[in-house]
């Protein structure tokens, strides 16, 4: 596993900011900072824990929401083992109370045993898939999705095993990386849909019985700014739309 970064534990935007540097957002200990529904959430063996067996159904994909905050331009960083059906990292999100508790849209890092969709950036009930892991997108104001570029190859892997997950958010545009190495890139111009800040959370996702785990829950606060025009990102001759 990479060399991690160490800092104070904090539970608001404001102690993280101040900090001026990674600051830890869970405690090893307990929820402290967090509200999910505590029949999904605990902390297991010093890590964030979310399951449920067979025979439960859950209406909807549930989140743990981190209270501290809604984050604009940031580096998150979160260390992943996850068994059975996918989970990931909500950002610059909002709570859907039209659907129900813990109930949340927006940004997501995906956390997926599938490789091309493994750090994907998917937006859970908006867009969908936005940029497969491998990919560099640009979305325009009009919705089109083009791709301009690649990351590098996809390779398998395998999610029972501790990984490390980043999201870089600063302005629209939106980097992810898996143990690393950079995953996706997006450039958002779509100023009806994009998100310039939100809630952060963990996903519990509908479906077959599943378990996910989270450690090493590192922010550090960027500054504002860093808004980029579609004139700042031509799209290049060979560019493919989606």
């Amino acid at each position: 596993m990479q060399e991690l970064p160490t800092g104070p534990f904090v539970t608001t935007l404001a102690e993280a900011a101040a900090a001026q540097g990674f600051v830890s957002l869970f405690n090893g200990q307990d929820l402290t900072g967090w509200d999910g529904d505590a029949d999904l959430w605990s902390v297991e063996d010093g890590a964030i824990t979310g399951q449920f067996g067979e025979g439960v159904k859950l209406p909807f994909n549930k989140f743990l929401v981190w209270r501290g905050g809604e984050p604009k331009n940031f580096e998150l960083r979160m260390s992943f083992w996850q068994e059975g059906n996918n989970s990931g990292i909500q950002y610059r999100s909002r709570e859907l109370a039209e659907v129900g508790p813990f109930s949340v849209g927006g940004y997501q890092c995906d956390v997926h045993p599938n490789p091309p969709y493994n750090a994907q950036l998917y937006e859970e009930r908006g867009r969908g898939i936005v940029a497969l892991r491998g990919q560099k997108v640009v979305l325009a104001a009009n919705g089109d999705r083009w791709l301009i570029g690649d990351t590098g190859p996809v390779e398998p892997v395998p999610n029972d095993e501790w990984h490390l997950f980043t999201v870089i958010a600063r302005g629209n545009h939106l980097v992810h990386k898996l143990d690393e190495r950079v995953a996706i890139e997006l450039f958002d111009h779509d100023p009806e849909k994009r998100a310039l800040e939100g809630i952060v959370g963990i996903q519990l996702h509908g479906g077959p019985p599943m378990k996910v785990q989270v450690r090493d829950v590192w922010l550090k606060v960027l500054p504002d700014g860093g808004l980029l025009s579609p004139a700042d990102t031509p799209l290049p001759p060979d560019a493919e739309k989606l």
